[in-house]
């Protein structure tokens, strides 16, 4: 399982890194939404590994500065790996959403929706930068593996 979860937070390190990539190449065609979603997809992942290790977190809509977002996927890989070789994925871990609703998860349901979240917006994303007329990246984990 461990295994298995470590390509999966590659694949989303890989992919995330491909899109901060491709905005940065086209800035001058990229609107607020795209800045907001990518910001987001990483601030997630950020938060996710939060409150499975107890520090503190992102707000989940924070504009980090541009120059900053690669470092911040790195640093989120580096932490999910951790998580991933460090855990026992069915302990249950308190925490609250960011409107303060508790809630209990398992450490893997957690790093799942963590990975799930990051492709979601990524597509997302995808649809944008088609909107303005840029080509989309191919992230589907299977072009990733090929």
């Amino acid at each position: 399982m461990k295994e298995k979860l470590i390509d999966l937070f590659e694949y989303t390190y890989h992919f995330n890194r491909e899109m901060i990539k491709i905005i940065a190449e086209n800035i001058s065609k990229i609107d607020d939404k795209t800045i907001s979603l990518i910001n987001h997809t990483l601030n997630a992942q950020q938060v996710w590994n939060s409150r499975i290790l107890g520090e503190k977190s992102f707000e989940v809509w924070q504009i980090n500065p541009f120059e900053s977002l690669q470092e911040i996927n790195h640093q989120n890989f580096q932490k999910s790996i951790q998580i991933v070789e460090n855990s026992d994925f069915d302990q249950k871990i308190e925490y609250q959403n960011s409107k303060g609703t508790k809630f209990e998860n398992s450490i893997f349901e957690m790093l799942f929706q963590a990975i799930n979240h990051s492709t979601y917006h990524r597509g997302q994303i995808n649809s944008l930068l088609k909107q303005n007329g840029i080509e989309p990246v191919l992230t589907d984990y299977i072009f990733y593996k090929r």
